[in-house]
């Protein structure tokens, strides 16, 4: 496809401005795709729902930083499906104006994760920290500032658009610092049932003694390999859990058709959120087998 901006067909939505994070993951994905900036991700949801992208990146967990608020809740209730997944290794860079030096810089300013990912160099040098909305926003607000003594913690494509020169690469405290993203599409991808896939579903379990023991139960009968399990309160009040679920495989094997049908039996709500194939990057985080 050619790279017109105004196609939606070959546009991919990202939460943050140009120079996020996100950003760089759509061009290390979809390289061919144009990038479509969106002020929150419930505008990059609405841009693929209404016609305006194809995709969305968005990013769902982080290694150092855990989950990434409020995805979670907004996910379920999108009318998105995810339809792929990608893993980008988060490199920070010190970022400050042309001319300005590690002697000059007094302050950095950035997302409280990266700041809170980059605490040794932080330290090292004495500057103060302001937080600010995002890292991509971080680095445009310098770029206006025109203040040799500021400086900015954000990707090396930030200072490629802002016009800024990196001081430090890789300042990042941790070697592993990596986001996963979900690619969400508006009609779901039927993947190979053969092949490596993750299943992501959601789900309530009723408010009975070992519930969640019991809706999980069936999952470890038929030998299904739970690799996310997460569980956040619904409804306002401190009763309702809902659980975000990856496991590995299609529901078409039967093994998993088979753990879901007793995860019904034994919860509610119980809603497949996406069937993917998996990214050959996460073979590189998974742990020792039981």
């Amino acid at each position: 496809m050619s790279q017109n901006p105004a196609d939606p067909s070959n546009s991919i939505a990202f939460q943050g401005l140009p120079g996020a994070y996100s950003h760089k993951a759509c061009r290390a994905a979809f390289p061919a795709m144009n990038p479509l900036p969106s002020a929150t991700f419930e505008d990059a949801f609405a841009a693929v729902r209404e016609g305006r992208a194809r995709y969305a990146m968005i990013p769902i967990d982080n290694t150092l930083a855990g989950r990434v608020a409020d995805v979670h809740h907004l996910l379920p209730y999108s009318g998105l499906h995810i339809i792929g997944e990608h893993f980008e290794r988060i490199n920070h860079h010190l970022l400050a104006l042309p001319g300005a030096t590690l002697d000059t810089i007094k302050s950095v300013e950035s997302h409280v994760h990266a700041l809170g990912q980059c605490r040794n160099l932080i330290r090292q040098l004495g500057l103060s920290v302001i937080v600010g909305a995002d890292t991509a926003g971080a680095a445009a607000d310098l770029a206006k500032s025109g203040d040799v003594t500021k400086a900015a913690i954000a990707s090396e494509l930030a200072a490629e658009i802002y016009g800024l020169q990196s001081l430090k690469s890789n300042i990042e405290d941790a070697e592993h610092n990596t986001t996963r993203f979900v690619v969400l599409a508006r009609d779901a991808v039927e993947p190979n049932p053969n092949g490596n896939n993750v299943t992501t579903f959601v789900f309530r379990v009723r408010n009975v003694p070992a519930a969640l023991y019991k809706a999980l139960g069936g999952f470890a009968t038929n030998g299904v390999n739970i690799t996310k399990l997460e569980s956040y309160l619904v409804g306002g009040g401190f009763v309702a859990a809902q659980f975000y679920v990856d496991v590995e495989g299609h529901p078409a094997q039967r093994n998993l058709r088979l753990a879901l049908e007793e995860l019904e039996f034994f919860s509610h709500e119980v809603r497949i959120v996406g069937v993917y194939p998996a990214h050959p990057a996460r073979a590189s985080f998974s742990g020792p087998g039981e």
